[in-house]
């Protein structure tokens, strides 16, 4: 049995979990069965196929079709780290490959998952998340597979090394280390803002950031707040609409879209929503809020980015709490 990761674009959204599968593109290469099982000949037709690519980069993503076709075998565990909804799913292979001409994604290479389990990033280990940060589209996981089998409530003893000759190219691996920084700069953000605030200093670590994009802001009392923790309004004495109701749940997983419903229901003329969260949001709340231009919806990622970009005017306290430096990385 061996453990894999494997990347799936923004785009596909929730799909992969909903139907059970996950997928890889170079769909111009066509069903990939009716090459012969030999790497030479993915090269030669990805070469074919692909004239624009880099020279190094052929050996990789042909590498990585091959065992995407050959070397994934069913019972074999998936590791795919979702994008958007900053969920690790860990699932078993059931089917040989699967080719769909037609996938909507553009991911025509399949292979079906029943999926086990679906857990929050900072519910793992840091050098786990890095590990499964590859910048490979499908890689093995190796030295924290335990983590991660451990979670299913598999023993590690029984995992087969399979060895592989391909490495990243000098393109890959350097956008791999720009892509982990940025990753490991949200996973420590979030674990901070989880483990060392309590729910009421969430509330105001929020408003705080409110008031350093230009609001005043105020945690509201505890009782008889209708879901609201923060209002926010743009005059100092919060007379002058808009005004903004603001709900705070510290939790990495999913709000649901009845949640997100009673904070609209506390909503009066001229006011508007806002539901902050670490985690992530369910498809049909994301619906609602596409549909109710009074609502908008901040996941962890979406706050990760506001705070990065008022860092400066944080006060000090909460730069403390968050020791965070600019750096450069290549963005290619």
């Amino acid at each position: 049995m061996n453990v894999w990761g494997i990347h799936m674009g923004e785009h596909v959204g929730s799909a992969p979990i909903e139907n059970n599968f996950v997928g890889i593109g170079w769909g111009e290469m066509g069903d990939l069965r009716l090459l012969d099982k030999d790497r030479e000949c993915f090269k030669s037709k990805l070469s074919e196929t692909s004239p624009n690519a880099k020279p190094g980069a052929i050996p990789v993503q042909a590498g990585v079709l091959y065992r995407f076709i050959h070397e994934i075998k069913e019972d074999d565990i998936i590791i795919y780290p979702s994008k958007i909804d900053r969920m690790v799913n860990i699932g078993r292979c059931k089917s040989e490959y699967i080719y769909i001409e037609d996938d909507e994604y553009m991911y025509p290479n399949h292979r079906l998952v029943d999926w086990l389990l679906h857990i929050p990033r900072d519910e793992l280990p840091q050098a786990a998340l890095n590990e499964i940060g590859s910048a490979l589209t499908l890689f093995l996981v190796k030295s924290h597979a335990d983590v991660f089998l451990s979670k299913i409530g598999i023993a590690t003893n029984g995992i087969e090394k399979l060895l592989t000759s391909e490495t990243e190219d000098d393109d890959t691996a350097t956008d791999e280390v720009a892509r982990k920084a940025s990753e490991t700069a949200q996973d420590f953000i979030i674990r901070i803002i989880k483990n060392q605030l309590n729910p009421f200093q969430f509330e105001s670590f929020v408003a705080h950031v409110l008031e350093c994009m230009g609001y005043s802001a105020r945690v509201t009392e505890k009782s008889g707040d209708g879901g609201v923790d923060v209002i926010a309004h743009r005059d100092e004495l919060g007379f002058e609409p808009p005004i903004i109701k603001v709900q705070c749940k510290q939790i990495t997983s999913q709000s649901s879209e009845p949640d997100v419903s009673r904070l609209l229901g506390t909503l009066g003329d001229g006011e508007f929503a806002l539901f902050v969260n670490l985690g992530s949001y369910s498809k049909p709340a994301r619906i609602l809020e596409r549909n109710k231009s009074k609502l908008r919806l901040i996941d962890g990622e979406q706050l990760v980015e506001l705070i990065l970009e008022h860092y400066e005017n944080l006060s000090p306290r909460y730069r403390t709490l968050i020791p965070m430096k600019q750096i450069y990385v290549p963005d290619l």
